[in-house]
Order: structure tokens, then sequence, then C-alpha cells
């Protein structure tokens, strides 16, 4: 049997503004600081220990994983850092509110936007000073892969191909894995494991700064996935990031 755990960051600014993030690059908030820290207690006090760790280009996952891997005494293992773990591409919704899109296009739209596989967000203008092709951390990326906009299925195909040509294998040769990610990463991750039908994943809500750790068998497959922490904590940030007037990306 193998194991892997996934992260989801800690509070970011714009999670406290209610703001649309994707591949924005805010902060953690001090709130996120200390859930990061929580995190990586709860994975040294359950006895976990890993061999590497893969975070995306973003620093509200960057320090995340520092945080954790702090708080474990692990800051000397190897860290992989990559854009194909990025948060959901939001295009041109990142940024705005989600109180006042909810207001001008309808709490509907907006759950659309946030919850469907298949709808892209209002894409990026090529000239958007928020397009990222001009951004150096995406030097090395081909334009062309470089999103104004995606879907959650977008990001599904994504993140699949990163866990397929780069985790799996390691999980194979029995790496011991931690990956700290993003909210819509995370799920398209359990959407391409699990192969979960789309209206499961519309409910699917992981909470912030909660170790996910899932048992695998021996074709990489899951056999069960569980949240280290007090259940009723657990349900509860689940249930703040269900809250689309006040939700985290």
């Amino acid at each position: 049997m193998y194991e892997i755990v996934l992260i989801r960051h800690g509070e970011s600014e714009y999670n406290r503004q209610n703001l649309f993030t994707g591949w924005s690059d805010p902060d953690l908030t001090e709130k996120g600081v200390q859930e990061a820290k929580s995190a990586g207690k709860l994975l040294r006090e359950a006895g976990y220990t890993f061999d590497l760790a893969f975070a995306s280009v973003l620093k509200r996952s960057i320090k995340t994983l520092n945080l954790v891997l702090e708080e474990m005494d692990l800051l000397w293992i190897p860290v992989q850092k990559s854009w194909k773990l990025n948060e959901r591409h939001y295009g041109a919704l990142q940024g705005l509110s989600k109180t006042e899109t909810a207001l001008k296009y309808g709490e509907e739209q907006l759950h659309i936007w946030r919850r469907s596989l298949s709808v892209r967000p209002p894409l990026l203008e090529p000239d958007d000073p928020r397009y990222a092709r001009n951004d150096i951390r995406y030097k090395e990326v081909r334009p062309g892969d470089i999103p104004r906009g995606e879907s959650l299925e977008d990001t599904v195909h994504r993140v699949g191909d990163f866990w397929g040509n780069r985790i799996m294998p390691l999980i194979r040769k029995k790496e011991r894995v931690l990956i700290s990610a993003h909210g819509n990463t995370l799920r398209a991750l359990i959407k391409y494991m699990e192969d979960i039908p789309e209206a499961e994943l519309l409910n699917l809500n992981v909470p912030t700064g909660v170790p996910l750790v899932y048992k695998l068998d021996e074709d990489v497959k899951p056999l069960s996935r569980f949240y280290l922490g007090e259940p009723e904590e657990v349900q509860q940030k689940a249930r703040e990031v269900a809250n689309p007037s006040k939700v985290t990306e």
C-alpha cells in the first residue's frame, strides 16, 4: 500500500477580502500562517514524515509548505515547484469580489463559475496586465500553455498530467510525498484520482490547512482518504469553504 498527503494552503489576503484569486499571488494572512503551522503539528504528532514535497509557484502554496515542513523539522527535504499545481485560473474574474459578482450576475451564475466542471469564466484579454504570459516565473512555459481562464475540467487535465508523469512514478518508488496546493487544484486531483461524478464534485469542499491523507493500492488507486484533526473542526472549515459569500480558492 502507498500513501500521499495533500494540504490546501492557509487563508490568503484575497481569501480574507473574499476576492477571486486564481493565479494572482497574494500572501498568507496571520490566520493562514497559523493554519499551516497547525497542519504541520498534526502531521508531526501523527508520526508522518516525507522524502520530498511539491508546491505550486504561488507564494501561498510555497509558504504553507515551508511552515508545515518547519513544524515537522523537515525543511531539508527536496521541494519541487510547478505551475501545473497552480490554482485554477479564474480569467477576468481574478481580483473581483465574489459578493459583488453574485450581486451583478446572480448567485446561480457565481456557483456555476466556481463549481461546474466544464464552464470557463470570462477570459482575460491578451493585453490584460493580469495575463501571466509576461510573468518571469512562467518564462519556460510555452505561451500557448498559459491560460487566460480555465474551467475545472481544464484544471483536471493540467493536474492529471502532472500527477501521472511526475508524482505517480515517485509513489511507485515508495517515496513519501506531500503536496501543498490550492482548493481547485486539489479538487481536480481528487476528481482525477477517484473519477467522481460531476454532481459529487460540485459539492466537494476541501478545507484550508487540514492534511488530507490518501491510502493507495498497488496501482496507485485510492483505497481510502481521511483528514487529520478533530472531525467537527474539519466539517466546520469545509462549511466555510462551501459558503459562496465567504469562500477561499
